[in-house]
């Protein structure tokens, strides 16, 4: 049982660490890192930057926590601990 607890905690780090790498990417990287390269693009007659910057990370994020309650159920199934 020990094993199986290690090998559950791993695959939901795992995903976690996914996640949160997303997170970074939409929120840091898009909206502040690579604003500039991605201003270049317009979206909806605005620059892709200020897009993700103020709507589009807000769309991700919303997408995030959907995905995030799938595979914790997918997890959480696959290893018998699961709520009825």
């Amino acid at each position: 049982m020990e094993n199986n607890g290690k090998t559950y905690w791993g695959t939901v780090l795992g995903l976690l660490t996914k996640i949160l790498i997303i997170w970074f990417l939409v929120s840091f990287g898009a909206g502040i890192l690579f604003a500039p390269a991605l201003n270049s693009i317009s979206l909806g007659g605005y620059p892709l930057g200020f897009w993700f910057a103020h709507q589009g990370s807000i769309y991700i994020f919303i997408a995030l926590i959907f995905y995030y309650a799938k595979k914790m159920g997918d997890i959480d199934r696959q290893f018998d601990v699961h709520e009825e």
